[in-house]
């Protein structure tokens, strides 16, 4: 004996009468494939940027330049840092990458947290940038930092290289 299964029905936003909005539901899966999340393109991270953060991209990058003393300090690129792309902001013309981000990819499978971090930024007279507001959203809406972090810091490339070197040599 055989049954016939019926396809689940696709509401169109040309649909009435039913009481609900037209768009709700989607026919076509939301992922290409089950168990894989999807990713980020750098024309999905600037069309989220410029209608969600009131900026423009720029060069290459993602959020707005910030008024006054011609620091860009809310303009987000993502740049390469041993072969993955990392979120980094320019100010007053250096590089700061995202440290919870850098500590996820690179560090968390050497020290034991990210407070041992903190003891050895200390030891190596690193002095990290707390971020601003905005960057922190800018930094969340990237997926650089989890969705309920309210604070971040930043630290120079050649900071995190002294820090990765530290940790490996720990070992």
């Amino acid at each position: 004996m055989t049954m016939a299964v019926s396809a689940p029905p696709v509401i169109s936003a040309a649909s009435s009468g039913t009481g609900v909005a037209g768009g709700l539901f989607r026919a076509e899966p939301l992922y290409s494939t089950p168990g894989e999340p999807p990713r980020l393109t750098p024309n999905m991270i600037n069309s989220f940027m410029a209608n969600n953060h009131s900026g423009s991209a720029g060069a290459g990058g993602v959020g707005s330049a910030s008024g006054g003393s011609g620091n860009n300090t809310n303009e987000c690129r993502m740049v390469d840092m041993h072969g993955v792309k990392v979120a980094s902001f320019l100010l007053d013309g250096q590089e700061l990458i995202c440290l919870p981000q850098v500590f996820d990819l690179f560090l968390k499978h050497l020290v034991g947290g990210l407070h041992t971090v903190y003891t050895k930024l200390k030891r190596l007279d690193i002095s990290p940038v707390v971020c601003t507001v905005e960057q922190v959203r800018i930094l969340r809406g990237l997926g650089a930092i989890q969705p309920g972090v309210n604070r971040c810091k930043l630290i120079t490339r050649k900071d995190f290289e002294t820090l990765f070197t530290d940790c490996t040599n720990a070992r």
